[in-house]
């Protein structure tokens, strides 16, 4: 697809340099207008320290990133052959991981939680079985065993598809070949957990990082993964549509932390919070008529069982 310059005009209208900046504002900007409106002489709040607003902000940007903000971020990342990737700084739980195929298509990864596992200690052993330390007392850490394995395992033994590209070879009646067993679940029975030929992730959480299955290495991966919102600190955007809930929240999380407050206002500022937190819930949702009637227009279709 070409690319053509932008002209001033449209600059302007785009909000500047960056597409769709105008509907975001800063959270620097957040606690300046906050301090602006809410804070002096005949005010709710008398007086205060800016680095308390920036606390309570950052706070606020946090709690509300997990439900109700946009923060569902995207990486592309290319699969090393290490086969491991650095978790994002402001990961804080992941949605949905894919690898994206030569049409561009997205192919679900599934966790392997049921297959293998990342210890988070590996200490050395001798030969009796007992950790050894150094002189601090401390246990020496050596690689994961369980890691190397998993990182040579062959999917074709644990998803089945080894029984269709060895059809020819003469297994018995319990699914082996040579006595050995060739897959977790034959043709026949094979567990749907394991009917997978899109590969596997684990999270290893000793070295903070997503690791995968051998047959992922170059890939493109697409990590889809919860923000805490925090990770540019005070050059977080937040939207527009959710800036006064954002208010609500500071407002009330100051005024909770004081004392000798009266509490019918700090109840009101409460449901004040909860409020507009629905509110900017119901703005963010973002539910579009059209896409709803098209959906559901598979519904009357009879599914035969």
């Amino acid at each position: 697809m070409a690319e053509y310059p932008i002209t001033t005009t449209e600059s302007a209208y785009y909000g500047g340099s960056s597409f769709g900046g105008y509907q975001f504002t800063s959270l620097d900007d957040i606690i300046s207008q906050f301090i602006i409106a809410y804070v002096g002489e005949d005010k709710i709040i008398t007086k205060i320290k800016r680095m308390d607003v920036s606390f309570h902000a950052m706070r606020g940007l946090q709690e509300l990133s997990f439900d109700t903000f946009k923060s569902v971020k995207a990486i592309e990342l290319k699969c090393p052959a290490t086969l491991q990737i650095t978790l994002p700084q402001d990961y804080v739980n992941y949605t949905n991981i894919s690898f994206i195929d030569a049409s561009g298509v997205k192919r679900p990864i599934y966790p392997a939680n049921n297959l293998t596992t990342n210890p988070y200690e590996n200490p050395i052993q001798d030969n009796r079985g007992v950790p050894t330390q150094d002189n601090f007392g401390e246990n020496l850490e050596g690689t994961s065993i369980t890691e190397a394995r998993w990182a040579k395992a062959n999917d074709n033994l644990i998803n089945g598809r080894d029984l269709i590209d060895n059809s020819a070879l003469a297994f018995d009646a319990y699914g082996r070949f040579d006595g050995v067993e060739r897959s977790l679940g034959q043709q026949y029975g094979l567990d749907p957990q394991y009917a997978n030929i899109n590969g596997w992730f684990g999270i290893n959480h000793r070295e903070g990082k997503f690791s995968f299955s051998n047959d992922l290495v170059g890939k493109l991966i697409v990590l889809e993964y919860i923000s805490d919102g925090l990770a540019y600190d005070l050059d977080t955007k937040v939207p527009k549509m959710a800036e006064d809930a954002l208010y609500a929240h500071i407002s009330h999380a100051i005024i909770a932390s004081k004392i000798n407050q009266p509490e019918y206002i700090v109840r009101r500022l409460k449901q004040e919070r909860s409020a507009k937190l629905r509110n900017a819930k119901i703005r963010l949702s973002n539910i579009k008529l059209d896409e709803i009637v098209q959906t559901m227009r598979g519904k009357s279709k009879w599914i035969k069982h």
